[in-house]
């Protein structure tokens, strides 16, 4: 192939129809319009000899040839944009979209902070949240669109790794709870109907999976996928939610919250700060991942005045 005649910004536009298996969400992904996103599925076609989406019912579905080019498509766009990168980051004039994966208690903790001083000194600064999903389930492709990931201790494939702040678990009932004082006795805690969170990719609530070993199993009595959704519930019925005791507090006003300590020692939750291999020196990740650092610091201050 001769490689002057090649339209870079087609490999672009591939990249974003493998990912999306969508010509419509390809579009919006790369800021093109339908016809145009069209227009460029047809010419890959004609460059690469194979239909790459061809329909299946009411989708459309990529091809054997299609799901062979993602791997090498990425990893030679990730190699490209690597040549591009800039020496600084200025973060007054930036227009940069980051793209961060957390569960919904990282939103309520770190968000908040976070907006307020990415307003102040990069106020074109975009920050696109995506739900939190385990390590386990996670595609390659999916993780390739990562700036960051707030999470427990789950290993990422390509991500570095540092402690962003430390917690504990509690339970959360609602303010004038018949029952609060018993649920700092094991037959109280055993005997209380409670709320499992499961996220995404988990099979069960990670409390049940430390309790267990140690003999204790909950009444479950409602799963919700988010500790938010946890708390309301929580707030409004004499459920328990065994939550972090962070959220609880963050919380606790608006909902009429009171957190109890639990009949056994909860332990030390860490929570991690993750970022992609291939952003390590990259100064517009370096910014965000100090900014976050901070935060994480200002959180371990906070919680060591408050003991």
């Amino acid at each position: 192939m001769n490689l002057k005649s090649l339209d870079l910004n087609l490999l672009v536009a591939l990249d974003a129809l493998l990912l999306e298996a969508n010509v419509s969400r390809a579009a919006m992904r790369i800021g093109l319009s339908q016809p145009a996103a069209s227009h460029a599925l047809q010419r890959l076609r004609d460059l690469i000899g194979d239909p790459l989406l061809v329909r299946n019912g009411a989708r459309m579905e990529l091809t054997p040839r299609a799901q062979a080019l993602r791997g090498p498509l990425a990893q030679a766009l990730d190699q490209v944009r690597s040549l591009f990168v800039p020496d600084d980051f200025d973060a007054a004039r930036s227009e940069r979209h980051f793209r961060l994966m957390m569960p919904d208690l990282a939103v309520e903790l770190l968000m908040p902070s976070l907006m307020a001083k990415i307003t102040k000194a990069a106020p074109n600064v975009r920050i696109d949240v995506v739900p939190w999903r385990s390590s386990a389930i996670i595609t390659a492709e999916f993780a390739r669109t990562l700036d960051m990931v707030i999470s427990i201790g789950d290993a990422f494939r390509g991500f570095h790794r540092q402690r962003l702040y430390t917690d504990s678990d509690a339970l959360a009932v609602r303010r004038g709870h018949p029952a609060a004082a018993k649920l700092k006795t094991r037959d109280g805690f055993l005997n209380a109907r409670h709320v499992a969170v499961v996220i995404r990719g988990q099979s069960e609530d990670l409390i049940d999976i430390w309790l267990r070993p140690k003999g204790i199993e909950r009444k479950i009595a409602l799963v919700v996928p988010g500790y938010i959704e946890a708390l309301h519930v929580t707030a409004r019925t004499d459920l328990v939610a065994f939550v972090p005791r962070r959220l609880i507090g963050a919380l606790s006003k608006q909902l009429s919250l009171v957190a109890i300590v639990p009949p056994f020692d909860p332990g030390i939750d860490e929570q991690f700060m993750f970022y992609p291999t291939r952003a390590q020196m990259d100064p517009g990740s370096i910014w965000l991942r100090n900014i976050m650092l901070g935060i994480g610091r200002e959180m371990e201050r906070e919680k060591r005045k408050v003991a």
